[in-house]
């Protein structure tokens, strides 16, 4: 089981409905976190026989290659890895080795787990020297290449943190400052990475760059998406495809956000000079560098939500999809939830066979910080939904859920928070002050005095959030 404090989640306390209905969304959250598990994807999505490794529809004769080199980096990496090298230890007498950089809060779960590809830890969200020196290593590893090994990339959420190369005359210090501004100015992680990929030599397609430069090795990048839409240049940021942004991109961005006079020089330096030369640009569509490069996605929160979606159509659930690509301010979604809840409802008749309905969406919401409370992001949204229903009348029993399945979001040590109608009568009978809270950015401190966090500690996952509501009607 993955969540740590489920015992005190379904205390006896609670009433037997508000209990059954909580038990239905946790088993949820449990099912969506098992289907992604990163191990189980990579031993779905390849299969290696007789030295053939397969992919997909794709074939690759290991015995034309003298080696295989692993390397990548992100939050999911490390449990890909790990079944990896079973599959080639197990099925394959191929010579492998590999590196990665993995999140330091890995360290117990993960660290020791492979033998042959070397884990290093380094930090997130913001960048590190340990990050900068594991990005090296793979490189030294890169520059050893000959056309006769094969290159396998892992990449997965978290790496645009994790994988660090600043380009010339930027310093680890400028970086730090600007994913600092950008974590706090409420950016979405598109934009996030847009910025990042046009200050990095690794980013955007500048590995695929490298690899071709010093070998045009066979190069297979692995990925599991945590971005809205599943765009392969976001994920990590992409070292290894096509950017599909441009300088001119990260400029706006800057400037949206009112960043631009408060970056270091040599960083708005590099913005402007990409900005008005388009041979700067990172590689793009069509550049000859990606003809040997070949890219899977082997995992995304679709998998989560169909999963999800089967087990709770089995105990008589009509299931709603109300979106897949939430975004925006977090607190500002936890309001309008409600009102989209009430209107999703009117399209369903009470009656006993319809009595039941789910509505799951997924996406990133994003925080603007104004204060320097503990939470996260959807902590922070089911926060101002409790703050907004807490004074309207409701008729129903409902469940909500909001989590990041990383298990870890914002600076709490939790990956997402619940709200029920316990918690909201709760919250009424003790007159607890909801907007001390939002205003401070402090959701965790009121999630964990009321009971409603989830803890789950780092899983080793890396997809979308999942925010799922269960209401049932009484009939």
């Amino acid at each position: 089981m993955y969540i740590q404090n489920y015992s005190q989640l379904i205390s006896e306390s609670l009433n037997r409905n508000a209990l059954e209905l909580r038990k239905r969304g946790l088993k949820s959250l449990e099912i969506a976190l098992s289907s992604v598990e990163p191990r189980t994807l990579i031993r779905h999505a390849i299969t290696i026989s007789d030295e053939i490794l397969m992919i997909e529809e794709d074939k690759y004769d290991l015995k034309k290659f003298e080696r295989i080199l692993i390397i990548g980096g992100g939050k999911a990496t490390a449990q890909m890895a790990i079944a990896l090298e079973e599959l080639l230890k197990t099925n394959s007498k191929i010579e492998f080795k590999g590196f990665l950089n993995i999140p330091e809060d890995q360290e117990s779960k993960f660290l020791n787990s492979t033998k042959n590809i070397k884990m290093n830890l380094a930090s997130h969200p913001i960048p590190n020297e340990a990050g900068l020196n594991g990005v090296n290593r793979m490189l030294e590893l890169v520059e050893g290449t000959s056309k006769k090994d094969l290159i396998i990339c892992l990449f997965s959420g978290g790496g645009s943190a994790l994988l660090l190369l600043p380009k010339k005359d930027i310093t680890l210090t400028d970086i730090q400052k600007v994913n600092s501004l950008l974590l706090a100015s409420g950016a979405s992680i598109h934009e996030i990475n847009t910025i990042r990929k046009h200050l990095s030599d690794f980013k955007g397609g500048n590995l695929a760059k490298r690899i071709y430069e010093c070998s045009k090795a066979t190069t297979i990048t692995i990925m599991i998406s945590d971005v809205i839409g599943n765009k392969l240049d976001s994920i990590a940021s992409g070292p290894t495809v096509p950017d599909l942004t441009s300088f001119n991109d990260a400029y706006k961005v800057l400037l949206k956000y009112n960043l631009l006079d408060r970056i270091s020089m040599p960083v708005k330096k590099v913005i402007m000079d990409g900005v008005k030369n388009p041979d700067l640009e990172n590689p793009s569509k069509n550049d000859p560098i990606f003809e040997n490069v070949h890219t899977y996605l082997i995992g995304s929160i679709e998998i989560s939500v169909e999963e999800v979606s089967n087990y709770l159509k089995k105990h008589k659930f009509e299931i709603d999809y109300f979106s897949a690509e939430i975004s925006g301010e977090a607190a500002d979604f936890g309001k309008r939830l409600f009102y989209l809840i009430t209107e999703k409802l009117k399209e369903y008749p009470k009656e006993p066979e319809k009595s039941r309905i789910a509505m799951i969406g997924t996406g990133e919401l994003t925080v603007t910080l104004r204060g320097k409370g503990i939470g996260g992001r959807n902590q922070e949204m089911l926060l101002n939904f409790l703050n907004t229903i807490k004074s309207e009348k409701i008729d129903y029993k409902f469940f909500v859920l909001g989590c990041n399945l990383d298990g870890i979001e914002g600076n709490s040590k939790a990956m997402g928070a619940i709200v029920d109608n316990s918690l909201l009568m709760e919250t009424i009978k003790n007159n607890v002050s909801i907007n001390g809270y939002l205003s401070s950015n402090n959701s965790n401190a009121f999630f964990n005095l009321i009971n409603g966090e989830i803890i789950t500690g780092p899983t080793g996952i890396n997809v979308n959030d999942l925010i799922l509501i269960l209401v049932e009607f009484n009939i």
